[in-house]
Formats: C-alpha cells, sequence, structure tokens
C-alpha cells in the first residue's frame, strides 16, 4: 500500500510538472509572438521615419533639377555624354540620379518599403528612368561599370510591377499650350 501510495503521489507530482511546464510553453509562445508585433511595429515605424527623410528631400530644388534634366532632348549618347560638361545639368542630374538610386537601394535592401514609394512618387521615378536609361545601359558598357544605376533600375522594375499594366506616366514639355508654373513643361499620369 505504501509503495502504491508513493507511485500515486509520483505520477500527481509527474502531471502536475507537464501541466505546469505546457503553461510555461504558452506562456512563453505568447510573449514570443508579442515581442515579433512589437518587432514589425518598430519596423513599420522606422520605415516611416526613413521615408520622411527621404521625402524631406522631394522639394523645389529636387524639382528644379528633375525639370531640367526632363528638359533636355538628346538624341544620342555623345549629346548626353557631352552634356556632362555643363555643370548646372551635370549636377541636376547627379542630384537626380543619385537620390533615386538611393531610395532603390533602400528598397532592395528591405528598409525601406516599395508600396510607399510607389504611392508617393513613382511617377517622376518611372518617367526618369524611360528616359535615361539608354543612356545609362551605354555608359555602363563604355565606363565598363556593368552596375551603374543598377538600384536605380531595380527601383524602376519594382515600381513597375506594383503599378497597373496600363499606368505609364509621360512627361510633355507643352502640353496644348498649358505651361507648369516654371514654364518648364507639364508632366502627366
Amino acid at each position: 500500500m505504501v509503495a502504491a501510495t508513493g507511485v500515486l503521489v509520483a505520477a500527481i507530482y509527474y502531471m502536475m510538472n507537464l501541466r505546469i511546464t505546457q503553461k510555461n510553453q504558452e506562456l512563453s509562445l505568447k510573449t514570443q509572438e508579442l515581442t515579433l508585433k512589437t518587432q514589425q511595429q518598430n519596423l513599420e515605424t522606422r520605415q516611416a521615419q526613413l521615408f520622411t527623410q527621404v521625402y524631406s528631400r522631394y522639394d523645389r530644388e529636387f524639382w528644379r533639377d528633375w525639370l531640367l534634366g526632363m528638359s533636355k532632348d538628346y538624341k544620342n549618347y555623345d549629346e548626353w555624354d557631352k552634356d556632362r560638361r555643363n555643370i548646372d545639368t551635370s549636377s541636376a542630374r547627379l542630384a537626380v540620379g543619385t537620390y533615386m538610386m538611393g531610395i532603390g537601394t533602400l528598397v532592395k535592401r528591405g528598409l525601406l518599403s516599395a508600396e510607399i514609394v510607389s504611392d508617393l512618387i513613382s511617377g517622376p521615378v518611372i518617367m526618369w528612368w524611360q528616359k535615361y536609361s539608354p543612356f545609362y545601359a551605354e555608359y555602363r558598357v563604355r565606363a565598363n561599370y556593368p552596375t551603374y544605376a543598377a538600384d536605380l533600375e531595380y527601383l524602376y522594375s519594382e515600381l513597375m510591377r506594383l503599378k497597373p499594366s496600363e499606368y505609364a506616366p509621360i512627361y510633355r514639355p507643352e502640353v496644348s499650350g498649358a505651361k507648369s508654373r516654371g514654364g518648364d513643361g507639364l508632366w502627366l499620369t
């Protein structure tokens, strides 16, 4: 009888330990879920902060540079390359291109959501890439720099993937006599 009681007590003790272990595992799982949720919220907050910093550069100076770059009508690579000696045009093209390449890098590395970029600044990025991609491609060959503007190309591809197939923003220097405030042109989406 004493032996049977000892076995019964041991079985009860074992079952209590199993229940305690199971509850601890459940609590640990809930803690992990809350931690993941908090990390996701922190990531979303950080992406919003990062985009706010990126978007703050999307200002009057950016638009001046973008419009200057878009107003150029290069017939071929040599014209485009020759225009690099013009400090105003060259600095405008570099400012806009480098800015967009930087956004592409952030998107590619998962630090910035392609969806947010798509919602807010896809038109200018798409139009810039469509205008300058032939020159970037030729520059890659001539300068033996195969990755030149690769992150801008990546960004363009991501934005096009997110947009409907009929989405095709265009830049028109003049539209039925309409002018932008600066008289440089009007862009449409």
